[in-house]
C-alpha cells in the first residue's frame, strides 16, 4: 500500500509540473486530462501527508519519553503519542478506502428509468413518487434534472418515465438504487382500508459518450409519431414524438418530450446507447459470478433492494438490513443516510475482498 502512496504523491508532484510548462498550457485536451488526474489524486495526497505527519507525531513523542525527566511534560507526550496513534489508525483505514479501484463511472450523468410493476394504478402512483424522490435529492445536490419521456396513467402516476440527472459524482451516489422498490400502504382507491404491496422498477445507467458505444445507425430505425398527453400546444399537432427500434437487440425508445423531432431523437439514443452499455456490463457480471454474487447490487433489476412501509413510517433496505424511520423525509428526497450506508457496505466487502487476496 505505501509503495502505492509514494507513487501517487511523486506522480501529483510531476503533474503540478507539467501544468506549469507553457506548451501544456496551450493545449487544452492534454490540460484538462492533467487537472482531471490531479483532482482525483488529490484526496490520497492531503490524505497521505496527514498520516505522514501523524508518524512523525508519535516518533517525536516516543523520544521526549525517553528522554524528559520533567512528569508535565511527559504526561503531554504520552497524551499526544495515544492521540497520534489513534489517528494513525484512522487515516490508514482512509486510504485504504481512497486506494479502492475507482469505478470510471462514477463522475457521470445518470439516466434513470422508473416503471411501474406490480399493483396497477397504485405502482403507477409509486413510480411517481419515486420520481419525486429523485428529484428532491438531485435539487439538494444542485443537480439537474431532464425528463427524457414520461407514460402518464391518468391520475397522476407513471406507468413509465425516463429522465437524466446532470451532475458531477451522480453515477456515484445513485448506481446503488437499480432494482426493485417495494410499496406498503393503503392506496387512495382502497375504501376498505386494506394495505396493498405495489412495486416498481428502477434502473440507473451511466450517460455514455459516443466512442464509449459502438453504434451503427443502419441498425437504428426512427419512426415519428404525434406526441400525446401534457406538453403545450404544439405537442398533439405536429410529428414530434419519435419511436427509436435498435433492430439487432429489439430495444424500442420513444423519446416525446420535446417539441423538436431532432432534440427527441437525441435524447432516444442517449438512452439506447445507455441500455447498450449496460447489456455489455450485465454480460462481464456475469463472466465474474463471485464478483456478482458479493457486491452490494449495481443494475440487478429484478433483486427486490428496498421497502417503504407506510404503516410504520420505516424504509428497509434489504442487502444492508439497514431500516430507518424517516419515509416521509426520505421520499421527501433525503437520501444521504441510506446512500452513505450502501457505499460504505460495499467500500467494506471490496476491502475485504482485497485482503484475502493479498
Amino acid at each position: 500500500m505505501f509503495d502505492r502512496l509514494e507513487d501517487a504523491m511523486f506522480r501529483y508532484d510531476e503533474i503540478l509540473n507539467e501544468l506549469s510548462e507553457p506548451d501544456v498550457l496551450n493545449d487544452t485536451v492534454r490540460y484538462q486530462k492533467l487537472m482531471k488526474e490531479q483532482a482525483d489524486l488529490e484526496p490520497i495526497v492531503t490524505k497521505y501527508k496527514e498520516y505522514k505527519e501523524k508518524k512523525a507525531g508519535i516518533e517525536d513523542s516516543l523520544a521526549m519519553l525517553e528522554e524528559e525527566t520533567d512528569e508535565e511534560l511527559r504526561e503531554l507526550a504520552r497524551e499526544e503519542l495515544n492521540e497520534c496513534k489513534g489517528s494513525v489508525e484512522k487515516i490508514e483505514k482512509e486510504l485504504r478506502i481512497l486506494l479502492l479501484p475507482k469505478d470510471p463511472n462514477d463522475d457521470k450523468n445518470v439516466i434513470v428509468e422508473i416503471r411501474a410493476g406490480a399493483g396497477g394504478d397504485e405502482a403507477a402512483l409509486f413510480a411517481a413518487d419515486l420520481y419525486r424522490m429523485y428529484c428532491r435529492y438531485a435539487e439538494a445536490n444542485h443537480w439537474k434534472v431532464d425528463t427524457m419521456n414520461s407514460n402518464e396513467n391518468g391520475i397522476g402516476g407513471f406507468k413509465e418515465i425516463v429522465f437524466m440527472i446532470n451532475g458531477s459524482g451522480a453515477y456515484s451516489k445513485l448506481k446503488y438504487e437499480s432494482g426493485v422498490h417495494r410499496v406498503q400502504r393503503i392506496p387512495a382507491t382502497e375504501s376498505g382500508g386494506r394495505i396493498h404491496t405495489s412495486t416498481a422498477t428502477v434502473a440507473i445507467m451511466p450517460e455514455v459518450e459516443e466512442v464509449e458505444v459502438e453504434l451503427d445507425m443502419n441498425d437504428c430505425k426512427f419512426d415519428v409519431f404525434r406526441a400525446s398527453g401534457n406538453g403545450g400546444q404544439c405537442v398533439n399537432t405536429t410529428d414530434s414524438a419519435v419511436r427509436l427500434t435498435h433492430i439487432p437487440t429489439g430495444i424500442v425508445i420513444s423519446c416525446q418530450d420535446e417539441k423538436s423531432q431532432l432534440k427527441n431523437k437525441d435524447k432516444a439514443l442517449k438512452v439506447l446507447r445507455a441500455r447498450l452499455y449496460e447489456l455489455e456490463r450485465a454480460k462481464a457480471h456475469d463472466a465474474e459470478a463471485e464478483e456478482r454474487r458479493s457486491q452490494i447490487g449495481t443494475g440487478d433489476r429484478s433483486e427486490k433492494i428496498r421497502t417503504y412501509n407506510f404503516p410504520q413510517g420505516r424504509v428497509t433496505d434489504h442487502r444492508i438490513k439497514l431500516t430507518l424511520h424517516r419515509l416521509d423525509a426520505i421520499l421527501d428526497g433525503s437520501l444521504g443516510e441510506m446512500l452513505d450506508s450502501l457505499i460504505a457496505a460495499d467500500q467494506a466487502i471490496r476491502l475485504s475482498r482485497l485482503n484475502e487476496e493479498g
